[in-house]
């Protein structure tokens, strides 16, 4: 343990100056031996770019963390410096408390998944299984015995002798995943796995993922763009943008409390306004968009007031009021342009001043806004979030 604490402890001296990172050599003790993976200040430099800039993340045992965000945002880089397939720049990882960042892609104790399965056409279903067994040295009695387990547990015990060819992309997709997860590995890494599916088997195979790591406590990083996916399958999201960590937070806390402009744009939609911040006590703040529009929210940038601001608010938090209806928070007057329903869900488009639209989600009504003509909306000050504006 005194070697692991001095690694550590000059791991953290090269990084610490990044305010994001851990900041001392007992936090990253805390972190290593509490989690079954930590990076610590990895970067990823070409040249004079960068793929990943210095991020820290953790992830505990049978925790189900996805890396999610636009393409260029450095979760793939991040993803295969975990798996050893890139080499950092700087930083460190840990594998179930071993340091990890100079082994070999075979001397990790993680298991890959892929976009293209990456099953060897030549093998049968249970030789494509057994290979990372045998790779490890495992004896032929424990090899069978662990191949028929996994075929159990991704429902395809029938399917063993049969080769990929012979299988649909689903059960290819299951095989994929059992021969990911037959070592027990410490932490299974899945770089887009369904990504070539279609929608219908798409949504079931998260359901089917997410349904057998929970039951075998696997601990999974996960990469997509897909942001319902993300939503669907995961503890917590680490959310990317412009080779970094924006933000590391549940599904839920993500989405409701965004802590950037990004965040709240990038995971569903949001209503922009812009103007200035009138007046800030606390978290609470007003905007001033205009000589008759002022609106109260949550501020969640360092603000004072005068600042040139934001207010963003999510369209199913909006509602348009009927004569029977009280105002919330804040009230808004547009001219509906459209009204739209798709089903049970209808989607009304207002204009609010001559350069702000505003769109409204919500359950299909008999009284619905006619388009031309005005309608008032109306919603909390704690779905309103107040951010800067870039300069």
């Amino acid at each position: 343990m005194s070697n692991l604490k001095s690694d550590i402890a000059s791991a953290v001296q090269t990084h610490a100056p990044k305010p994001h990172l851990v900041r001392s050599p007992h936090d990253t003790l805390e972190a290593v031996t509490s989690s079954k993976l930590v990076v610590s200040g990895i970067s990823k430099r070409y040249g004079n770019t960068f793929a990943l800039q210095e991020s820290t993340l953790s992830i505990r045992q049978g925790e189900f963390v996805t890396l999610l965000g636009p393409s260029g945002s450095g979760k793939t880089t991040l993803l295969m410096m975990i798996a050893g397939l890139v080499a950092p720049t700087s930083g460190d990882i840990w594998i179930d408390g071993r340091k990890a960042t100079q082994q070999q892609p075979y001397e990790r104790d993680v298991g890959m998944m892929f976009q293209s399965y990456a099953l060897f056409p030549h093998m049968t279903v249970f030789e494509n299984i057994a290979f990372p067994l045998k790779m490890k040295g495992y004896s032929k009695d424990k090899i069978h015995a662990a191949v028929v387990e996994v075929l159990d547990q991704v429902k395809l015990p029938s399917v063993k002798n049969r080769f990929p060819s012979e299988l649909s992309g689903g059960q290819q997709q299951r095989i994929a995943l059992a021969r990911s997860i037959v070592h027990r590995p410490s932490v299974v890494l899945m770089d887009e796995p369904l990504a070539a599916l279609d929608k219908s088997l798409r949504t079931h195979m998260q359901a089917e993922i997410r349904q057998l790591q929970q039951e075998l406590g696997i601990t999974v990083l996960y990469v997509t763009h897909d942001q319902e996916e993300a939503m669907t399958m995961s503890d917590r999201i680490c959310l990317m943008n412009d080779a970094r960590i924006e933000q590391v937070s549940p599904p839920h806390e993500l989405y409701f409390s965004p802590k950037s402009v990004f965040a709240a744009s990038f995971l569903g939609e949001s209503n922009r306004i812009h103007g200035v911040l009138a007046s800030r006590e606390g978290e609470n703040g007003t905007i001033r968009a205009g000589e008759n529009l002022v609106l109260q929210g949550k501020v969640v940038d360092a603000l004072i007031p005068g600042d040139k601001c934001q207010l963003l608010v999510r369209p199913e938090a909006i509602k348009v009021l009927t004569s029977a209806d009280h105002a919330s928070d804040n009230q808004i007057t547009g001219h509906v342009i459209s009204h739209v329903i798709g089903g049970a869900i209808a989607r009304t488009r207002l204009q609010i001043t001559h350069d702000t639209e505003m769109v409204v989600v919500g359950l299909t009504a008999r009284n619905a806004p006619k388009p031309s003509g005005l309608a008032k909306l109306s919603f909390n000050k704690s779905d309103g979030l107040i951010f800067g504006v870039a300069p």
